[in-house]
């Protein structure tokens, strides 16, 4: 079984929109991994069944009990997040500002402050249309410790590939190269980089391809837009030659992008033309060079 990451610099560059494709394309030989949790998506193009859901808790956070609280307001003192404001005469631990220290229980002289796991998140197993299944999750608004329910993610799809015997676990990982894209990465044996040919397109990615390098995990690249620029896409593919960075495919601009997100379907689903012809060879082309990992 490999596991094949699609990530890229920063945020519109149709690395969701690719990865679906793949999604769809793989069909039944593959586990899907939606890992952007943190602004989870691919579900509106995979449509899942939803079928197992559970909470996901992680982190710290303070309660106080008010039958006991003396308000003697030692815990606001303290607390240097400001996350316990005094409200209709009561001291309210506010959830979007309380980072789960616990200084405040330590300090309180009554033992009125409890600190308790918080739910960040839900965490889903489902079957998809294209009768794969599908692990994925979404974090709460404004919680913390993305990068643990990414974990999270990876270890389940990662165990059902291995006990169904699939040949991929196909992850669309977060943009950017935060804490969430970090644990994408863990463990990969390839990272398809989306780009496009814009000039914040291509400092991306060369930033995420940093990050990229430090795990030593063999690479290649896809860049969406490619027409828009054609002096940035000659620069792309030089840095690409240059890093030893397999091109997979370049797309053209195309509006059947976001009419494909509109009717809530994958591009090779609503364009039988280019972008699927595309889109298919870039795929098989995908799966030879993961097979060649070892």
């Amino acid at each position: 079984m490999k596991e094949i990451v699609v990530i890229s610099g920063k945020g519109g560059t149709g690395k969701t929109s690719i990865t679906a494709s793949f999604a769809y394309l793989g069909e039944e030989d593959i586990v899907v991994a939606d890992c952007d949790v943190d602004a989870a998506d691919m579900h509106l193009l995979m449509q899942p069944d939803f079928a197992y859901a559970e909470d996901f808790y992680s982190g710290l956070i303070a309660q106080i009990d008010q039958d006991i609280c003396t308000r003697c307001g030692k815990c606001s003192d303290v607390c240097r997040f400001n996350a316990i404001p005094v409200i209709n005469g009561q001291y309210i631990v506010e959830p979007l500002d309380c980072e789960g220290c616990g200084y405040c229980a330590r300090v309180c002289p009554v033992d009125a402050i409890s600190m308790n796991e918080q739910k960040v998140g839900q965490f889903y197993i489902s079957k998809t249309k294209a009768r794969n299944t599908m692990v994925h999750a979404e974090l709460g608004f404004g919680a913390d410790n993305s990068g643990k329910l990414v974990a999270k993610v990876k270890k389940e799809s990662k165990r059902i590939a291995e006990e169904t015997k699939k040949d991929f676990v196909v992850v669309d990982g977060s943009p950017g190269i935060g804490c969430p894209v970090v644990s994408s990465l863990s463990g990969a044996d390839l990272v398809v980089l989306v780009t496009e040919a814009t000039v914040a397109g291509f400092h991306d990615l060369k930033r995420v391809y940093e990050l990229v390098k430090k795990f030593n995990i063999k690479a290649c690249c896809m860049i969406n837009k490619f027409d828009l620029n054609s002096e940035i896409e000659k620069e792309i593919k030089d840095f690409l030659q240059q890093e030893n960075i397999i091109h997979v495919s370049s797309l053209p601009y195309d509006e059947s992008f976001t009419k494909a997100m509109t009717n809530g379907q994958t591009i090779v689903e609503y364009d039988e033309n280019n972008l699927k012809k595309i889109l298919t060879e870039s795929w098989e082309k995908i799966k030879q060079i993961t097979k060649g990992v070892k």
